[in-house]
């Protein structure tokens, strides 16, 4: 086996006809015979280029609506053949099988076919058959065949044969196998997955994941970690979707916190009025809403103006200039916005390393989705937690019922404990946080903090009273113990919103009365670790 492999014949059948006609013609100018099938055919003979027909080559016609076309032995022999074994080449002679020395090729839109939501029999007809089985076999005989599968990789294709004389060495080809299989993997994987759901299959014998590189990234979590991100092909408005519109390029640690500010903001519907949320190390520090997303923001702010800076702000509505004005005014990793107007653009172009996402949209907090945890030895996945509560839902265990205004903002207090770090206590008055509490092993522990960041803060504003006098509590796993609910009173909360489900709910319940506080069971809790 040499290094360098001649290409004096490919083979060119793709679904995705982008660019083909220019590499048709770039090949047939270096002398490579072209071969084809269908509408690639078609593509290239309408652009002038001298093309064979695979059915000519097989002698077998196109049937089946196609679904037979590329599966013959004078296409998988030419492809799979050793070129420097004396056997491999009597058998080619014998049968006239003609070797293949690259393979172009792109799959049916299986993936993008049900994106569009098609029906199961239009999913099945996009399922391809003959270009992964082409594909795996050339990957295979990499020592001889070069295999595109992308056509990203077209001009690299053609400069590895200008530099080379019209020959590919091993090294590229050994990286397009690996392309191609990681192709086929993904294509088998969408497929498999997709399978599990329109046939009711909840937990599959077999689950596959795949994702397609959207950035290396300069480390990890920390610098001695390698890292990368990766989309899952997935619509959903959010940070793999985002068009980044300026700022210094997203680390692993903006990704992962800035997700956590958006899927959070998105919780509030635009309709329903302005709101922002800031994070900081996947947590919130602050979550409002306002008359104005300006208001919004400052509110949010003021939960917790220490450890906002450097942080994310995620926001609900379009950025507007007297926003974008507040926001610049500290130290901001990334912000993260359904879109921003020419002003707020302005307003930020003179921070050059603030980086502003747009999404064109909130993400859909009720949508279907699976997260999925590695662990040593496998993978923990579980639907990703779309869980909502309504009004009509709640039910009051106490004596007292919460008063309207109350109502409201435990509604609120139950959306940002969603988001939480368990376990997770969150203060808010007047649609606001005034204090979070997370990721503590004991909930009393988070129930304290949470009201003594609210005291802090109530001392950095010149006020004379805790944030938390007059709040509601929203906690995301029931109270074990009576003593975690009447920290929270102490602190000022007069309503409390948990899930319930407790051996010593009735002392809870009664030391909410004894406190004269409102309580409200959701039926169910929103663990996040």
């Amino acid at each position: 086996m040499s290094d360098l492999q001649p290409v004096r014949r490919a083979l060119l059948s793709v679904s995705d006809k982008t660019g083909l006609t220019d590499l048709g013609r770039a090949l047939a100018e270096k002398g490579v015979e072209l071969l084809s099938t269908g509408g690639s055919a078609k593509a290239l003979r309408d652009a002038g280029l001298k093309v064979r027909d695979v059915a000519d080559l097989t002698g077998f016609p196109e049937m089946m609506d196609g679904r037979v076309k590329t599966l013959h032995p004078k296409v998988h022999g030419g492809l799979l053949a050793l070129r420097d074994n004396g056997m491999h080449t009597a058998a080619m002679a014998e049968h006239g099988i003609v070797p293949i020395d690259l393979l172009v090729v792109n799959l049916y839109p299986f993936e993008e076919t049900v994106a569009k939501g098609a029906d199961y029999d239009t999913c099945i007809e996009n399922i391809d058959i003959g270009g992964p089985a082409m594909i795996r076999a050339a990957a295979k005989n990499h020592a001889f065949v070069t295999t595109i599968v992308d056509v990203e990789d077209y001009d690299a294709l053609l400069a590895e044969l200008d530099a080379n004389d019209g020959l590919t060495s091993i090294e590229f080809r050994k990286r397009q196998a690996q392309i191609a299989y990681a192709r086929t993997g993904a294509y088998d994987a969408a497929v498999s997955t997709w399978m599990a759901a329109a046939i009711g299959e909840a937990t599959p014998r077999r689950r596959v994941f795949a994702g397609t590189l959207a950035q290396s990234l300069r480390y990890g979590e920390n610098p001695h970690q390698n890292a990368a991100f990766y989309t899952d092909g997935s619509m959903r408005p959010g940070v793999a979707t985002a068009e980044q519109l300026q700022g210094k390029e997203l680390s692993y640690n903006n990704i992962n916190d800035t997700d956590a500010a958006f899927e959070l903001v998105s919780e509030f519907r635009p309709e329903d009025g302005p709101a922002c949320a800031i994070i900081k190390h996947a947590n919130p520090c602050g979550v409002a809403r306002g008359a104005t997303l300006a208001e919004a923001y400052s509110r949010a702010f003021d939960c917790d103006r220490t450890s906002a800076f450097g942080g994310i702000i995620a926001l609900n509505q379009t950025l507007d200039v007297e926003t974008a004005k507040q926001i610049t005014e500290i130290f901001t990793e990334v912000v993260i916005a359904p879109g921003a107007d020419e002003a707020a653009r302005e307003i930020f172009a003179a921070k050059k390393n603030l980086r502003l996402l747009l999404t064109e949209g909130l993400s859909d907090p009720a949508a279907a989705g699976l997260a999925i945890k590695q662990v040593t030895g496998g993978y923990l996945v579980q639907d990703r937690d779309n869980g909502r509560v309504d009004q009509w839902e709640l039910k009051t265990v106490t004596k007292r019922q919460p008063t309207p205004e109350e109502l409201k903002d435990l509604l609120f207090a139950w959306k940002v404990a969603k988001h939480v770090k368990s376990n997770a206590i969150v203060y808010v008055k007047d649609g606001a946080t005034v204090g979070v509490g997370a990721g503590q092993m004991s909930r009393v522990d988070s129930t304290r903090i949470a009201a003594r960041k609210s005291q802090d803060m109530a001392e950095v504003m010149g006020l004379d009273t805790p944030l938390t006098r007059g709040s509601v509590v929203a906690s995301d796993a029931f109270f074990p113990f009576p003593d975690g609910l009447l920290t929270a009173a102490e602190a000022g909360a007069t309503a409390v919103i948990q899930p319930g489900g407790s051996m010593r709910d009735d002392k809870v319940i009664e030391a909410a009365d004894e406190a004269g506080l409102a309580m409200v069971f959701t039926g169910m809790r929103h663990f996040r670790h």
